[in-house]
């Protein structure tokens, strides 16, 4: 095996066997998932405590939702720029480039608390919120060399990886707190130590291991293909028209906010019922397994049973985790059970999402679609947790489920129109192409 991928990297992509090409996309699986975990070490690490930080340097509970906003909104801001380098680069600069964003975020944020500025820590959560859009950006270069048949389950795989940084980063909050006394920064800050060199390693490792670049190969071979067979409809020519693609980022952005409203206030719901750290860390690491373990499962049924249906049964798991938020109340056990049936729905909702973007859009177009779902979704998240705060300090916690229950409304009408246009757009589909 290794062979024959030393010898697809010296090949041209257009001469690339078939073989050749399915070793290079399980190499590349691989190679994303590894980079995804170290950075997933990152960006667990920052969500466990941006709002807890952000509230103790700033002094003030309402501006704590800013810290989830921030990253989000970090992430947003990168989306676009990091797919338009893609198309010009390679995934693998875009994904380079964006860890070292989120290493210069880590820096600022840790220095922000010497000099106990909660707007400079805003900033460093906004930066390393960069990382997020990097983990986006590399579920989609999952796809790029993935037959379509399986094309949900790579790209699920890649979400799946995210686990075990995620799981563990909110874990980190005591070993951070040793770090921190040991450089004599706020201890909470120390957890950004963490995230430095997370990202370090997740850079290195995608620009050692992209070689060569999937979106740049399957480009190529793409060309090749158009060359023999002139006269063949492109994949994505039935059901890609822009509406479609609209509503799908559309739901996957409902899906966001939802997930972002609930999680960036449960810390802090927790803390105002005798809730700790520990408790915290524990919660949000139910809550991250959630979002990720099961995702493979979510690649598969969305492979086997459509896109569709398994946005459906996202929906239905969000439905629930907001019930349950709702009547919450001071029990820290529906908390954790809420938020890890948000963290299920989440994943379902966006990992069917991405493969019915893919799916839907014209191949050339891909990268820039990506880009702009992954802008909107982090966009959707940035807006909910900053508004997310302001709506907890007005009511409380059941206040704030209720209220994301009006999104899972839009996202849920969202869905029904892609079914609706869906089964307009069936008849006389052509088979897919790679």
């Amino acid at each position: 095996m290794n062979e024959a991928l030393t010898a697809a990297e010296r090949t041209a992509p257009e001469q690339l066997s078939e073989r050749q090409v399915a070793l290079l996309q399980r190499r590349t699986i691989w190679v994303l998932s590894i980079a995804t975990v170290l950075g997933g070490l990152g960006v667990g690490a920052t969500l466990s405590v941006g709002a807890l930080l952000l509230a103790e340097v700033s002094g003030d509970d309402a501006i704590s939702g800013l810290a989830s906003a921030m990253f989000n909104a970090g992430a947003a801001a990168a989306g676009i720029p990091l797919a338009r380098l893609a198309m010009k680069r390679g995934r693998r600069s875009a994904l380079v480039i964006g860890s070292t964003i989120a290493m210069v975020g880590a820096v600022v944020a840790v220095y922000s608390t010497t000099i106990g500025q909660w707007w400079l820590l805003a900033i460093g959560l906004g930066l390393i919120g960069v990382a997020s859009a990097v983990q986006l950006l590399s579920r989609f270069s999952a796809t790029d060399l993935a037959l379509p048949r399986k094309r949900a389950r790579d790209l699920s795989l890649v979400v799946w990886s995210i686990t075990i940084g995620a799981v563990v980063g909110p874990n980190l909050i005591a070993p951070g707190e040793a770090v921190g006394n040991a450089i004599g920064v706020t201890p909470l800050a120390g957890v950004f130590v963490f995230t430095f060199f997370a990202q370090v390693l997740a850079a290195l490792v995608n620009w050692l291991g992209l070689r060569p670049d999937p979106l740049l190969t399957a480009r190529r071979l793409r060309s090749v293909e158009a060359a023999h067979s002139p006269n063949s409809p492109g994949e994505g020519s039935v059901l890609g028209d822009r509406w479609s693609q609209s509503l799908t980022i559309f739901v996957v952005a409902m899906a966001q906010a939802i997930m972002v409203a609930l999680m960036a206030m449960a810390p802090l719901h927790l803390m105002h019922h005798e809730g700790t750290a520990e408790i915290v860390g524990f919660t949000l690491s139910l809550h991250i397994a959630g979002m990720y373990a099961l995702s493979p499962v979510f690649g598969m049924l969305a492979s086997r049973f459509g896109r569709i249906q398994v946005i459906v049964l996202g929906w239905v798991l969000l439905l629930l985790a907001i019930v349950v938020a709702y009547v919450s109340g001071s029990s820290h056990l529906l908390v954790q059970v809420s938020l890890t049936l948000l963290g299920l729905g989440w994943s379902a909702v966006t990992v069917a999402g991405a493969a019915l973007l893919t799916e839907i859009t014209p191949a050339h177009e891909r990268p820039r679609w990506q880009g702009r779902s992954d802008a909107f979704m982090s966009l959707a998240g940035a807006v909910a947790g900053a508004l997310s705060g302001v709506v907890f300090a007005l009511g409380d916690y059941s206040f704030l489920a209720l209220v994301t229950g009006l999104l899972l409304v839009a996202g849920a009408v969202a869905s029904i129109q892609i079914t609706l246009r869906g089964r307009r757009g069936k008849a006389g589909a052509p088979p897919a192409s790679r």
